[in-house]
């Protein structure tokens, strides 16, 4: 027997007849498998667990932090820098490579750090599977552990037990279960043994139950057709598996900044190594290693050192700041991925919605009040369709009503530091919360109405009744019944009107069937209440039974819903606001999903697409579908991956939230996946990038603009980072280039450079390192939520940030260079100055030009003087890095080194001045800049926003 033997003749086990899914799995529905066979099964299929991912050792996972190609280039460095000590012996301690080796140690522990957790998804979902089965056996029923049980296994399901493994349904009494962490939905689901036609999703498949979830209400008896990985919790673990880490924008972008950089390195190295050999006479080891030292140089000078480091400091400071708004990020380079994100897929059920039923209508023969309030929160206004106040038989007809509701029920309304719960079915909790909106507290409805009987909900019935004493008259008994509106009108002969009992005329009953469907039709679910009177001689146990459900006095019609959430919906606007897309993905009725993303204006056509409809469609159909629909109901977690990746095959960088076990695999695969704090499962949150620590849909807009800042300022000390290394690759080409020139070649015999490479070293660590990161927390910019996504094929680098680098490097060589001349003796300009002065005024100059620098890179258009003092921590590290360069200059052990000498007052003036044209030149470039009418991109005011742009699904990265 093959476990998937039912499924050979496509057809699933919900399709069949409960007899002939027994046939298929050769097993009896009383006796069960013998232990024999169970046995066998058991060696046959396995056990009934989730495979784990294999883990990662740490050494593995501390390892790959210098797989980085900057990481590798000063790798390289290092190691010639290392050779080169060891043959020449020039110092007392290889310094040069200590010191690149230092900074490459240093990123990599703080990047395993910030790794704090590997990804444990598939084992967070072992944790919520059952421990313990009820099984038959032999003929007799018996406890096993829920890894034992096999395909064939008769599993007996009891409220409050936890589902072992998929099974089909043989036999139930009013069975629910709770099924939204796989399915979506926000309530129990009511099961039975018929078969289920056609093509149905897990939402639909009645008479299945699934590993993972929980009865809620009843008991049942079923046949296992799955366990294992062929669950659908098991199916989910694969596709967690199988679903690839995507890079990050960020991540892409240094990787090719890495690659050109390195390109750079070896063309300039080449082409300098060559213009050496070529025009110097070149001769013996010694002098091949200066060209050797000549070559580390250029490297050291290309590479910034420390922009591994500050990224991962930038980013970690970031993270900082959006822990203190709810938003916990768990993999660090995925910050910056928020900011280009402009379409945020989100599950409806406890996400967009509170998951907490809430009575939005009450319908009675005076007409309908509308209640205020969302959530459990007893708390809302109620009032009267067409105004004014809910008094007279309006205020009879719905205390009757609410009172009948709440006593009809078997929920728990409580509150719990400071949150309200409800302990039971959210359906009756729904009701209780009304009723106290209502003003009819527990109390008061406790002392008068006593419990004596119930008769339970059945699926088969579709009511449920309870049987009370009434403390106020007490020669009678009080029948109130819930359920089905069309089934208990049916059991009605008069509605309660105007203070008293009218019959029920055919009229009438229409009317009430009509209100119904408009209660349908805005997407509430419905319910009936209705009461009767019963002779105190009803009060035995044994007369408490289906009978009082007849000669029914209908009291009104009540209208529920999981509501939206209203911050969800202000945060809905924001995010349009701001040119991102949200779409709906939920597991819930497309009727239900409709209303709510009307509500939440995430789309106003109420069109839903279905998880059957999306299961026939082509990838290119897929793809054309996900421009048109933001609305998908019904679907299955295969469905929501497809979503996601036809999504990010049109361009589009996703960020999809979700709370559910069905949610990983699409979270995983996501842009960056986000889940739920409070509601969420560990699954959900060990497959996200980020976590909402309360549960806030709101919450997600604060992180996208935080994320926007992030890469704001990420932008802001890669430009300054990487236009003082041209300046200093610039510096150290033309130095050699232009040698006899400058009078370098005066200065002494072998390959004289402008710089050292402990100089270079120095500057891109010590010096450039506090104001780099000190713009990495440059303040927000007020403007950076009305501005539209980032394209999804825009570099984090791009043309015009190339072209301002370009030029403000050459201003630096030019200047730098100039220095260098008039300390030296000969060259364009005759200075008086020894090689050693010469390089300190060389070393001196280029660090302040790239203060100077500091200021220019904090945008490529705006001023530096506009908003100037507002960053109080770039002055701060302008300082400390003046103060830094000081003790190199004037410190006797770091004079020796770092190969400089004391500079007078006038030197320092001589090189703040020159340094200082980076500014004024920047600024004028800036200004010209402006007049020719600025960054395409521009402001999102002079542009139309996306979702006034003809194919506003693409129009965010087709720019």
């Amino acid at each position: 027997m093959d476990i998937n033997v039912e499924r050979t003749a496509r057809t699933e086990p919900h399709q069949q007849t409960a007899d002939q899914v027994l046939s298929a799995l050769d097993t009896d529905a009383d006796v069960g498998l013998t232990s024999a066979e169970a046995h066998s099964r058991l060696d046959r299929f396995g056990r009934n667990e989730l495979t784990a991912e294999e883990p990662v050792p740490a050494w593995r996972k501390f390892l790959a932090q210098f797989a980085d190609v900057l990481v590798i280039l000063l790798l390289i460095a290092a190691l010639v820098s290392a050779v080169l000590w060891l043959y020449e012996r020039e110092s007392a301690l290889p310094y040069e490579a200590m010191a690149i080796s230092a900074i490459v140690l240093f990123n990599g522990v703080m990047g395993y750090i910030q790794q704090a957790r590997a990804e444990q998804a598939v084992a967070a979902l072992q944790q919520i599977s059952a421990a313990h089965a009820n099984v038959v056996r032999d003929g007799a029923p018996q406890s096993i552990a829920a890894a034992e049980i096999v395909p064939g296994d008769i599993v007996l399901i009891e409220e409050g037990d936890t589902v072992p493994a998929d099974a089909r349904l043989l036999q139930t009494v009013v069975l629910q279960t709770a099924e939204a962490a796989l399915t979506g939905e926000s309530l129990p689901m009511s099961k039975n043994s018929a078969p289920v036609a056609g093509e149905a999703g897990l939402g639909d498949r009645r008479n299945m139950v699934f590993s993972g979830t929980t009865a809620t209400y009843g008991r049942g008896r079923a046949v296992v057709t799955a366990t294992g990985m062929q669950t659908a919790m098991g199916r989910i673990a694969g596709m967690l598996k199988a679903a690839q880490q995507e890079t990050t924008p960020l991540q892409k972008e240094l990787d090719r900044v890495g690659k050109l950089l390195g390109l750079i390195v070896v063309v300039i190295s080449v082409v300098m190594i060559a213009t050496i050999l070529l025009v110097e006479d070149v001769t013996g080891i010694s002098a091949i290693f200066d060209v050797l030292i000549l070559g580390v140089a250029l490297a050291v000078a290309a590479v910034p050192e420390g922009l591994p480091a500050i990224v991962t400091a930038v980013l970690s400071l970031g993270v900082q700041r959006m822990a203190k708004r709810s938003a916990i990020v768990r993999h660090l380079a995925a910050v910056e991925t928020l900011g280009s994100a402009n379409v945020i897929a989100s599950d409806k059920t406890g996400t967009l919605t509170k998951n907490e039923m809430t009575v939005r209508v009450i319908a009675t023969a005076s007409g309908r009040v509308t209640l205020g309030g969302i959530g459990y929160a007893p708390e809302g206004p109620l009032s009267r369709d067409g105004g004014g106040e809910i008094v007279g038989a309006q205020r009879s007809e719905l205390v009757r009503t609410l009172s009948a509701a709440d006593r009809a029920n078997n929920a728990v309304l409580q509150e719990r530091e400071g949150r309200w719960a409800v302990q039971g079915d959210p359906t009756e909790g729904a009701l209780i919360v009304a009723a106290r909106k209502a003003g009819l507290e527990a109390e008061a409805l406790d002392a008068r109405f006593t419990r004596l009987g119930e008769v339970p909900f059945s699926s088969e019935r579709k009511l449920m009744s309870t049987v009370h004493s009434d403390a106020e008259r007490q020669e009678r008994l009080l029948a109130f019944t819930k359920g089905a509106p069309d089934v208990l009108l049916a059991r009605c002969s008069h509605e309660f009107a105007g203070g008293e009992a009218h019959p029920l005329t055919q009229s009438r009953r229409s009317e009430i069937l009509a209100a119904n469907e408009a209660l349908a039709g805005e997407a509430l679910r419905t319910l009936g209440v209705a009461f009767r009177s019963l002779p105190k001689e009803a009060a035995g146990p044994e007369a408490i039974d289906e009978g009082v459900e007849h000669d029914l006095v209908f009291l009104g019609l009540i209208g529920m819903i999981d509501p939206p959430r209203q911050e969800a919906k202000d945060a809905v606007a924001r995010a349009k606001g701001a040119g991102i897309r949200a779409i709906m993905i939920t597991g819930d009725h497309p009727k239900t999903a409709s209303v709510i993303a009307a509500e939440l204006g995430i789309a106003a056509d109420h069109r839903a697409v279905t998880g059957v409809e999306i299961g026939k469609l082509s990838e290119e159909a897929l793809e054309q579908t996900v421009r048109e629909v933001s609305v998908y109901a019904r679907v299955n977690p295969e469905h929501k991956l497809r979503i996601v990746k036809a999504l990010q095959r049109d361009g589009m960088t996703v960020a999809m939230t979700g709370d559910g076990v069905n949610d990983a695999p699409a979270l995983k695969t996501a842009d960056i996946g986000i889940a739920m704090g409070i509601t969420g499962t560990d699954v959900s949150k060990e497959a996200a990038d980020m976590v909402l620590a309360d549960d806030n849909f709101a919450t997600i807009v604060a992180a996208v603009e935080e994320g926007r800042a992030i890469f704001a300022n990420i932008r802001k000390f890669l430009r300054y980072l990487l236009s003082s290394n041209i300046g200093e690759v610039m510096t150290m080409f033309f130095g050699v280039l232009l040698i006899d020139l400058i009078g370098l070649s005066q200065a002494g015999g072998g390959v004289v450079l402008p710089l050292l490479a402990t100089q270079i070293l120095w500057i891109n660590l010590v010096t450039d390192g506090a104001p780099a990161l000190a713009l990495g927390v440059d303040p927000v910019d007020t403007t950076v939520m009305n501005q539209p996504p980032r394209p999804r094929g825009e570099g984090v680098i791009t043309r015009r940030m190339w072209v301002g680098m370009l030029f403000v490097g050459l201003v630096m060589a030019a200047g730098t260079l100039l220095v260098l001349d008039a300390s030296l003796p000969g060259g364009l300009i005759e200075g008086t100055g020894t090689m050693r002065y010469a390089q300190t005024m060389t070393f001196t100059t280029l660090m302040m030009f790239q203060l100077f620098n500091a200021l220019n890179a904090r945008s490529d258009e705006e001023s530096a003087f506009r908003g100037l003092f507002r960053n109080r921590w770039l002055w701060a590290a302008i300082a400390l890095s003046l103060f830094l360069h000081a003790a190199v200059v004037y410190v006797p052990f770091l004079q020796e080194a770092f190969s400089t000498t004391g500079l007078d007052a006038g030197d320092w003036f001589l090189c703040a001045a020159v340094a200082s044209s980076v500014l004024w030149l920047r600024e004028l470039s800036k200004v010209i800049t402006r007049a020719m009418g600025g960054d395409r991109s521009g402001p999102a005011s002079a542009r139309p926003s996306a979702t006034e742009r003809p194919d506003n699904a693409r129009a965010y990265d087709r720019r």
